[in-house]
């Protein structure tokens, strides 16, 4: 008897009716991240913003977007009007639609085409009230705004960013790991599921609206502070995995 004649057929049909032990593909899970802002979060208080036309342009159409200016006032620091002067964090959500190729991506792609060089990059932990932990990516960057002639430089400063990836039930700073977690859950569960970017940035240096200098070190405590007290109200840990 030809034995070879009989293996494929017998390999191809397992391999065919294993399908239909496979869980079902396509469902969505939403992330775990909160896309609906606040009014503020502790003393900082936001202002809602919209993406810019590049941004919708250039990520996918079921992509959602939650940005905001967020404003604290500096102890004791007042402008010459007599009006308080803020501190100014940048926050921004972007939350992947069904294209996860251009929904969304790690910012060191795309921070360099809005003026940002990246000179620094680490891993960060932050550990909440909760008792839950997490880590983001810390990137520090020189931003560069262009002058009103070609090729002119009207200023330059360091910028400290936070970011992290929130999914439907895993929080992540690495796109790779990311990336690993979507094809398992494909496969193994059957599950699409939507990511949330979250970044949180902070100019530093000498601000033409600050007296004082900001610091390295003081921009990454209000940032880190910041973070958490948001984190903590801003995603659903109930169905974050411990």
């Amino acid at each position: 008897m030809n034995w070879n004649a009989w293996i494929l057929p017998v390999v191809l049909g397992g391999s065919l009716s294993s399908i239909y032990f496979l869980p079902q593909a396509g469902k969505t899970a939403e992330s775990a991240a909160r896309m609906e802002l606040p009014k503020g979060v502790d003393e900082w208080q936001f202002e809602k913003m919209t993406p810019s036309k590049e941004e919708i342009e250039t990520l996918g159409n079921e992509t959602d977007f939650a940005k905001a200016r967020c404003l604290k006032p500096r102890p004791g620091e007042m402008s010459s009007d007599g009006l308080l002067i803020p501190d100014l964090l940048d926050l921004s959500i972007v939350l992947s639609g069904s294209d996860l190729n251009t929904s969304i991506h790690r910012p060191e792609r795309c921070m360099p085409a809005q003026g940002h060089t990246i000179v620094g990059s680490r891993d960060v932990s932050f550990d909440l009230s909760n008792g839950r932990s997490f880590e983001a990516k810390r990137l520090l960057s020189v931003k560069t705004i262009p002058g009103p002639e070609k090729g002119s430089v009207a200023a330059r400063f360091n910028c400290v960013t936070y970011y992290f990836f929130v999914g439907h039930d895993q929080i992540t700073n690495d796109h790779l790991k990311r990336t690993l977690i979507d094809m398992k859950d494909r496969l193994v569960r059957g599950m699409d599921q939507r990511w949330a970017y979250v970044s949180v940035s902070m100019m530093i240096g000498k601000m033409p609206w600050i007296e004082k200098e900001v610091t390295e070190e003081e921009a990454d405590e209000k940032i880190r502070r910041f973070i958490t007290g948001f984190s903590e109200g801003q995603i659903i840990w109930d169905q974050v995995k411990p």
